[in-house]
């Protein structure tokens, strides 16, 4: 049998693209002589649709593009995850189903049986889990047609009381297919392979896995579609971050040399390759899927409005990103100038406001308040909220979407003012700590200058006030980092980090921020998720809470 893998981008609720790209994929699978095209999880209304899924219009549309792509599967056949009614009166009203289409109608369909309510997933929250397992039969095949988490229920911790292919097994089939919305972190791609070749050692069938691609607001899809033989072995492996297709043949499973994309990044530097071109694709598709084509930015003349500008750039094209800087009669000669020679590295857009009128404005109209109060937090947070006041103000006259240029380290213990430079529309670098957005800027430059050296070396500074250092206020980035990568990714107390070796008295007070910084990160903007445990939807804390506070 011919397989055709489809690998696409679905935007959730659009409809009518959805079907037009499903359909035009399974006019090249024919062309090409497959006998069977595979799709990704929930192709039909694309991935997650989160609470749409509760409106009976949204599934009444699924239902009928699902109808229309079958009316096309006359002389081929085609696997496409949608959702559909439960039609038993208990449990959830929906299942989470691959459908196989054939003879032009929907001729069966398999639900989902490991629903994964974790981090970012919250499937038990729409779906009644699968319980009855039975293989597809197509041109003398037995397929075991699954999706995604199904496969996901191996080693020492499983989260559920059933392994859907230890049941599908009784059934003897011939092969495994899985449709998969399997979201991007910069180590995922090693775990969902060796998962799947897991799965394939174990039951000694060929693997046929289906990804989405693209992105969805804040979460990523990387693509990395593959096929595996019997012994566990890659044969095939699609694009990572763009849309691929392929056609494999069962009776010839062996390689076909095809290069495996990952190879593209230097060596040591795959994990920011990969964040790097996960974030590019991020924001072009938020902007292409809203149907914006220009950003904004305030560029400081430091190394995140730096690298921000750098993968906007990258992602909408140079003359597409507008960079304002806003000096104040606090701002350093080298901010200014720092920024201006990146743009011109760019031949990107640019305007220079001062905020120095706005400020005084401020300060003149407070001042029976104020009285003779010493200058402090609020001045500074005021100078960051005129920023934000005249970006949002050109964003609105003129049609852009404002990138905020936060990183994680920041977001973290709360280093920003809300309303002002933790305003924007979507956070590019959000789910990025300090560190490694310097060792970003430096992939960034690996084939020339784009952001100048200066920005690079210079001390992090927020420049709100005379001679300010990020440093006055926060421990050094290096240890700050791996205190918080240890508290965020790997959820370490501060008994444990101590023992690690970090101090006691910067491992309390960064824990204290962080979780009395929870209601700024509630109001900030998406984070593009790039990490295993990003702010967010997949990380959900409480505001109001004592613990380590």
């Amino acid at each position: 049998m011919k397989i055709a893998l489809a690998q696409l981008n679905y935007h959730i609720g659009n409809f009518e693209d959805n079907v037009s790209k499903i359909k035009t994929s399974i006019s090249k699978a024919r062309s090409e002589g497959a006998d069977l095209v595979v799709f990704a999880e929930l192709a039909v209304s694309g991935y997650p649709p989160r609470d749409f899924l509760e409106f009976d219009d949204f599934i009444r549309r699924c239902r009928l593009a699902v109808e229309e792509i079958a009316g096309v599967c006359t002389d081929i056949a085609a696997v496409v995850g949608v959702p559909t009614k439960n039609p038993e009166f208990m449990g959830k009203d929906l299942y989470n189903s691959a459908c196989f289409l054939a003879d032009g109608k929907v001729r069966e369909m398999r639900h989902k049986s490991l629903l994964p309510n974790y981090d970012i997933f919250d499937e038990y929250r729409y779906f009644e889990p699968n319980k009855k397992f039975d293989i597809v039969e197509y041109k003398g095949e037995k397929i075991a047609l699954t999706v995604c988490e199904d496969l996901w229920n191996l080693g020492n911790d499983p989260l559920y009381t059933v392994i859907p292919m230890d049941e599908l097994m009784k059934q003897q089939p011939d092969m495994i297919i899985n449709i998969a919305a399997s979201p991007f972190n910069y180590n995922q791609h090693r775990i969902r392979t060796d998962i799947l070749k897991k799965n394939a050692r174990k039951y000694g069938l060929p693997l046929f896995y289906v990804n989405h691609v693209g992105a969805q607001t804040e979460l990523l899809f990387d693509g990395g579609s593959q096929v595996i033989d019997a012994q566990g072995k890659v044969v095939e492996e699609l694009a990572y971050f763009r849309e691929d297709f392929a056609v494999y043949d069962t009776k010839e499973l062996k390689s076909n040399n095809r290069p495996a994309p990952l190879s593209a990044y230097p060596q040591g530097n795959e994990k920011i390759g990969l964040m790097y071109d996960a974030l590019v694709m991020g924001v072009k598709n938020y902007f292409a899927k809203l149907g914006f084509t220009k950003a904004i930015l305030g560029l400081s003349g430091g190394i995140d409005s730096a690298v921000t500008l750098a993968i906007a750039a990258e992602a909408l094209g140079n003359r597409n990103v507008l960079s304002v800087l806003l000096p104040s009669q606090f701002s350093s000669e080298h901010s200014v100038s720092d920024s201006l020679e990146m743009i011109k590295n760019l031949n990107s857009p640019y305007e220079i406001i001062s905020i120095e009128t706005a400020f005084k404005a401020f300060e003149e109209t407070l001042k029976p308040q104020f009285k003779d109060l010493p200058f402090g937090l609020a001045e500074e947070n005021i100078q960051a909220r005129a920023r934000g006041v005249i970006l949002m103000a050109l964003s609105n006259k003129f049609g852009y979407i404002l990138l905020n240029t936060s990183n994680k380290s920041e977001a973290a213990v709360g280093y920003g003012t809300l309303y002002g430079d933790m305003n924007g529309g979507i956070s590019v670098i959000g789910d990025v700590y300090k560190t490694e957005v310097f060792q970003m800027a430096r992939y960034i430059n690996r084939n020339g200058s784009i952001i100048p050296e200066n920005i690079i070396t210079k001390p992090p500074s927020a420049e709100l006030r005379p001679n300010q250092k990020d440093s006055d206020s926060l421990p050094d980035y290096e240890i700050l980092d791996r205190i918080l990568f240890q508290y965020i990714e790997n959820r370490k107390g501060p008994e444990e980090l101590i023992e690690m070796g970090f101090d006691e008295k910067i491992v309390r007070k960064t824990l204290r921020l962080v979780n009395t910084n929870e209601y700024k990160r509630y109001q900030t903007p998406p984070m593009l998720r790039v990490s295993p445990k990003a702010f967010g939807m997949g990380r959900r804390m409480p505001i109001v809470a004592k613990y380590l506070s």
